[in-house]
Formats: C-alpha cells, sequence, structure tokens
C-alpha cells in the first residue's frame, strides 16, 4: 500500500460515480442483488466487524426492513447526485457510537479506518467475481475503472485516501493480508449461510402479497435459505471463501454457472422497469431527460 503520510485526503471533495461509468450500469441492476450477500458475509467475517454487527444490528429480528435499508443506502452512493455525501454522513453518525469487544478480546469502533475501509473494500472483489457468473467479464481497463469508482464511493462514505489501497497494485497485497490474518468463520457469518434459522415472512410490499407469503412461508422458507447459502458461497470470491472456510465443491461450481448462463440471457431482454431497481430507474430515466449528469433525490427516508 502507498506511503500513508503521502496519501492525498479528499474527504471534501466527495462526489458519486459519473453517469455512464461502470457502477451506474451495474449497481443497480438486479442481479447486485445476487451479488450483495456475498460482500456482507466478507464483512462480517472480520472480527470487529462482526462483532458490531451481532450487537448492534436487527439483521436477525428484522432482516427486510434491514436488507431495504442497507440496499436503498449503497443506491444513494452511486445514483443520488448531491445527496449521496449526505447519505455518507449519514452512516457515519450512525456508526459512531457502535463499539465493544470482538470474540477475542480486542476493542473495537465502527468508524475505526482499518474497519470502515474494510466493509467499503469488499465491494469492489465481489462485482469483479460475481461479473463473471452474471455477466460478461471485465476486461482489465475495466477493472481499473471499476476500482477508480469504488475509490469515489469510499470517500462518499468519509474514507480518506490514505486509508483506501489507490491503486489495483496496492489493492490486492491488501486483500491478500485481510484475507490471511483476520478473516474467519464469525456467528454473523453462521447466521448468514445458514439453512436452519427461522427468518420471518417479508413484511413489506402490497398487501395481498403479504398475506400470501406468510401463509406459504413454512413451504418457501427452506428452499429460499438453500439458495441464499449458495448464492452468498458461490458469488464469493474462491480466496475469500477459503479463508473464512466455506465449503464449495465442484459439482456447485457447475450449477453455478447455468444459472449464471440463465440470468445472462434473461436479464438484458428485461424492460427497464424490470431490470433496474427503483433509485436507478428513476436516475437513468432523469439523466435521459434533461441530460443532466446530476440527479437529485426528491425524498430520502430512513
Amino acid at each position: 500500500m502507498q506511503d500513508r503520510r503521502q496519501a492525498p485526503d479528499r474527504r471534501e471533495a466527495a462526489e458519486p460515480p459519473a453517469p455512464g461509468g461502470i457502477l451506474w450500469d451495474i449497481a443497480g441492476d438486479v442481479r447486485a442483488l445476487l451479488a450483495l450477500p456475498a460482500a456482507l458475509t466478507m464483512q462480517v467475517a472480520h472480527p470487529a466487524v462482526g462483532a458490531g454487527v451481532d450487537t448492534y444490528s436487527v439483521f436477525r429480528t428484522d432482516p427486510w426492513g434491514r436488507g431495504e435499508r442497507s440496499l436503498r443506502s449503497l443506491q444513494t452512493w452511486v445514483y443520488g447526485g448531491q445527496s449521496a455525501a449526505d447519505e455518507g454522513r449519514r452512516l457515519r453518525a450512525l456508526h459512531k457510537d457502535i463499539r465493544g469487544t470482538d470474540v477475542h478480546g480486542r476493542d473495537y469502533h465502527a468508524l475505526t479506518p482499518a474497519y470502515y475501509a474494510w466493509v467499503h473494500a469488499t465491494g469492489f472483489p465481489v462485482y469483479r467475481h460475481a461479473q463473471k457468473y452474471l455477466g460478461r467479464p471485465f476486461t482489465e481497463a475495466q477493472e481499473r475503472q471499476l476500482y477508480a469508482e469504488w475509490l469515489q464511493v469510499g470517500r462518499i462514505l468519509g474514507i480518506r485516501d490514505r486509508d483506501m489501497p489507490q491503486t489495483l497494485e496496492e489493492f490486492w497485497p491488501y486483500y491478500a493480508q485481510i484475507l490471511a490474518d483476520e478473516l474467519e468463520e464469525t456467528e454473523v457469518v453462521r447466521d448468514l449461510v445458514a439453512t436452519d434459522r427461522p427468518v420471518p415472512p417479508p413484511d413489506r410490499g402490497p398487501y395481498l402479497l403479504r398475506v400470501t407469503l406468510r401463509a406459504l412461508w413454512p413451504l418457501l422458507l427452506p428452499p429460499l435459505a438453500r439458495f441464499r447459502r449458495f448464492i452468498t458461497i458461490g458469488l464469493m470470491p474462491p480466496d475469500a471463501r477459503s479463508a473464512i472456510g466455506l465449503p464449495w465443491t465442484p459439482a456447485q461450481e457447475r450449477r453455478l454457472r447455468r444459472f449464471g448462463r440463465v440470468v445472462r440471457m434473461v436479464v438484458p431482454l428485461l424492460p427497464e422497469r424490470l431490470r433496474y431497481l427503483p433509485l436507478a430507474r428513476r436516475a437513468r430515466a432523469h439523466r435521459k431527460i434533461t441530460g443532466s449528469a446530476e440527479f437529485v433525490l426528491k425524498r430520502r427516508t430512513d
């Protein structure tokens, strides 16, 4: 990693990735929903992050609300225009009181630069790996562009340049060191890949749909839990999967490749309203109408 004493600090100049870039295309695509669990699991495999989530998060009691808020926040970083920086500041304020002791007896604080930067860092290798299955693999130039855009997202989150590897040549040694020295199968990791943990039925969406899902939930949950485990482990980069100790077989790899082929064929054929998540869809529509490089959120809720 570059000499941190020399690294510029561009926290004040945080701007979201520009429309027309790689994140503008992939972050709001419905396929991103398949990749997010892998990134989240890599995050909580760090003992400090896992301890904070284990103690403070409501992911067990309100998984649907927690997931919706996380997804809306991520979308805002990319598509929120001037609201992106506001969202970054809101998240830092939300995390300022998250502190405690991890399972190894070490003190942690959610905003410790090394921990906060790792949470951000996981997005890049997961996007890169998932793209090999769900889309067309990135070229080297595209990988570099994606990483540069992901650095912009880090600045939105208030992470200083000196706390993030500034190039791919710096990123991969940093990433390998975290895998080797820090990651493990934490209790939160076990929860996220378990197939036998209770999960409440969805509590949002149209009333009739919620009632139907509640009635069918005992039948639907087991296969959904197995699929969640399959896609979480499968779309996680193999070196991270190995570092955490999550099993993956050749038969599962073949199934994932078959699944990926179907996704690659079907999703590009979907109309814009089905292919992109709501915030991304509105931002893209706004840009088409106005030609503006900026999209300002009309409304943001917690």
